[in-house]
């Protein structure tokens, strides 16, 4: 169901790219770990995958499940739910393991939850959490590093501009990038695992904003 509305409604938005590298296909079992920086970035993610034909178990905040109808389809598809900040949050890497152990592949936000912004640029990944490189370093799954770009010219700001925003990108049709970048295994220990992912998935994110078109008017702000 997240896949279909996906590639339904994110065409619909912007006018959506995918690159890879040199391996197209993601291999059954795989982690695949997006940077995060828009409420409609999910769908990105999804339209990507689905270009590439996955159909993804996403690691979501616990709340999706509590809106009605929905919270039942995504425990039908499998996907898994995240009690941020609670003694049951490790339970969700555990679920992760068994989808990954199944072949399915897995979708992790690193960074956790939404950069706390109300411009529309596109910055760097934020801090990663650990809980991908504990998934990763459990379970030896291959680490699928994504970036995206241009998902906050889409929906951003405070609540009025997020809304006048979803209302005007289908005549606006804002430039959407996504890049998957080379399949890594992290090693070594989880703060040195967490290091490598997250520079992996920096360069992922660089890469999708140097595939925006200079007219898409998506600014950027690196650091220093």
């Amino acid at each position: 169901m997240l896949s279909t509305f996906a590639r339904t409604i994110v065409p619909l938005l912007g006018r959506l790219t995918v690159t890879t590298g040199t391996t197209r296909a993601i291999a059954p079992g795989s982690i695949v770990a997006p940077n995060h920086t828009a409420l409609a970035d999910p769908g990105l993610v999804l339209a990507a995958l689905h270009r590439l034909g996955t159909e993804p178990v996403v690691l979501a905040t616990a709340g999706l499940w509590r809106i009605p109808f929905l919270g039942r389809r995504l425990t039908r598809e499998g996907h898994i739910p995240v009690h941020r900040g609670s003694r049951s949050a490790a339970a969700a890497l555990d679920l992760a393991a068994e989808a990954l152990a199944a072949g399915r592949v897995v979708v992790i936000y690193p960074e956790g939850g939404l950069p706390r912004r109300r411009d529309s640029a596109d910055h760097e990944p934020g801090v990663f959490r650990t809980g991908l490189a504990r998934l990763a370093l459990a379970t030896g799954a291959p680490v699928v590093p994504l970036g995206h770009a241009g998902a906050r010219r889409i929906i951003s700001g405070g609540r009025f501009k997020q809304l006048a925003g979803v209302a005007s990108a289908p005549l606006r049709r804002p430039d959407l990038h996504v890049h998957l970048g080379e399949p890594l295994h992290l090693t070594g220990d989880i703060t040195e695992a967490t290091a490598h992912a997250r520079t992996a998935v920096e360069s992922a994110w660089r890469e999708a904003v140097g595939r925006l078109p200079s007219s898409s008017g998506t600014s950027v702000r690196r650091p220093n």
